[in-house]
């Protein structure tokens, strides 16, 4: 039974179901698979009169869910006629953006439709997506296009780490200062020296590209993790322990660590200055970045104003636009490890300020914006990726090497991982646990995989033949892609399977 209540103080209508009578309702095989991808909105949501009769639930979406899914899908398609408008015919009906729009509103659809049906992270879909369009020749990119490509990861590269840093607690890392850089920093530091290793002896890549291949693959995903953590604190695993905001700081810290050590090395190996100039210049990139980045958040605390009416968004643009600020200039001075770091910092400073005038850590209004930015950044970031691969030009003496490398240094983390976390209060069920969570990779590799190879094309060198750069460059893509490709699903698997079964469940906690 449905009733509908009006809100004197608005005017709004409210519909209300029974639950009981929602259950009789949905008795159908065909009813509950639908549940699977259309839930019951969990607050009372207006409909227009004739949206139920037209379109039922949960055969189809509530009026909420598909309002949501055509203003992400308007907001691509407006994105789109801005810069027709403005750039004129090469974006026109067969123009590159056009195709580049549509394989983005496709990579979103399909992640979503991916996640539900499978459970697993949408970023997937949304890189298979890329991968299909581009091997289908549904999409292609000339330089101009790559260069508006190279813009985008960046700046959704700002929207990750800055995640990262307003994820940071202080209280915790106060408490658990230990364990959080433990945790963060030993797993990263000995996959990291594996990856460089392996690949050096397997796939022939020069000392130095295998540890710049490293920084970047030993980055632990957000996008998997997270969500996949908070399920099971939700259910009540882990919650006396803090195992989840543990694990989330130190993935923080691990991504935060991952962006810079892989730019300091790129820059180093890109870079015409003096060797000894590049030697210094990288732990003084790292000082400066965390000093700047500091001072910019600790100045969001204080401008604007705490009870200015437009606090949320003008903190929002500070962190966001310092981001994008940071990341193009030490980039453009050839600082290439100061931005990521400054990104983090800010957002970890503002956050522990904020906290003191009243908003909570990482639920506080400007980072549920970054999430909303975020859900438009995701399908540009993982399809864009899959769009730079080429099947029929991948190695395949690459592709079965890179698999050995990166499926032998996930199990080697996962032990190395159990030795190391001695003095963590942890007990062997929760040390595996941990273990298996670090093997969750997709959001740095993206963002980061075809940075060397745009180096490349762009006529940049590291001192080597153009081939063999190009070679080792693409061996970088192809390794960052699939390091997605195997990893992510397993890892959010493996999360959800283990978490039960490893973790303690607190009955005070599980719903």
């Amino acid at each position: 039974m449905e009733l509908n209540s009006h809100d004197t103080h608005s005017g709004r209508i409210y519909m209300f179901v029974d639950e009981s009578d929602n259950n009789k309702r949905h008795n159908t095989w065909w009813e509950a698979f639908c549940l699977r991808f259309h839930n019951v909105d969990t607050t009372p949501s207006w409909h227009p009169n004739w949206w139920t009769k037209l379109f039922p639930f949960p055969i189809f979406p509530t009026y909420r869910q598909t309002a949501q899914q055509l203003c992400i899908i308007m907001f691509f398609l407006l994105s789109w006629g801005i810069l027709y408008a403005e750039l004129g015919n090469p974006v026109g009906l067969q123009g590159e953006l056009l195709s580049m729009t549509v394989l983005v509103i496709t990579a979103y659809l399909v992640g979503w439709i991916w996640m539900k049906i499978t459970t697993l992270p949408a970023l997937i879909g949304m890189l298979l997506t890329g991968i299909l369009f581009q091997n289908l020749q549904l999409v292609h990119m000339t330089d101009e296009y790559r260069k508006l490509n190279q813009d985008l990861r960046k700046i959704a590269l700002v929207i990750i780490l800055t995640r990262a840093g307003l994820g940071l607690d202080a209280g915790v890392l106060k408490k658990h200062y230990a364990a959080v850089l433990q945790l963060g920093l030993l797993p990263w530091l000995a996959e990291c020296v594996l990856i460089a290793v392996f690949t050096h002896y397997l796939l022939g890549l020069p000392w130095i590209w295998g540890f710049l291949l490293g920084s970047m693959i030993a980055s632990v995903s957000p996008a998997v993790v997270v969500p996949c953590l908070f399920r099971l604190r939700d259910a009540g695993y882990g919650v006396d322990k803090g195992i989840t905001t543990v694990v989330v700081a130190a993935a923080a810290i691990d991504d935060s660590i991952s962006v810079a050590v892989f730019a300091i090395i790129l820059n180093a190996m890109f870079s015409t200055g003096s060797a000894t100039y590049n030697i210094i210049k990288g732990p003084l990139s790292i000082v400066a970045g965390v000093i700047v980045g500091s001072l910019w958040g600790a100045m969001t605390s204080v401008v604007p104003e705490k009870g200015d009416t437009y606090v949320i968004p003008l903190r929002f643009l500070a962190l966001f636009l310092g981001g994008l600020f940071s990341l193009f200039i030490s980039s453009l001075i050839e600082w290439s490890g100061a931005g990521p770091l400054a990104i983090v910092s800010s957002g970890f400073v503002a956050a522990y300020y904020w906290n003191k005038q009243g908003w909570p850590v990482n639920k506080n209004p400007v980072s549920n914006l970054f999430r909303i930015l975020w859900i438009f950044f995701e399908p540009i970031l993982f399809a864009f990726t899959g769009a730079q691969i080429t099947i029929s030009a991948l190695d395949p003496q690459v592709i079965k090497m890179g698999a050995i490398c990166l499926i032998s240094s996930l199990v080697l983390r996962t032990i190395i991982t159990f030795v190391i976390s001695f003095g963590c209060g942890l007990n062997k069920k929760e040390k595996l646990f941990i273990g298996l969570t670090w093997t969750a990779k997709a959001t740095v590799q993206a963002a980061l995989g075809p940075a060397a190879l745009d180096l490349v094309n762009s006529g940049s060198s590291a001192g080597l033949p153009k081939e063999e750069e190009e070679y080792y460059a693409k061996a970088l893509l192809a390794m960052s892609v699939l390091s997605v490709v195997i990893s992510a699903p397993t890892g959010a698997i493996l999360i959800a399977l283990a978490g039960p079964k490893l973790l303690k469940q607190s009955q005070n906690d599980a719903v």
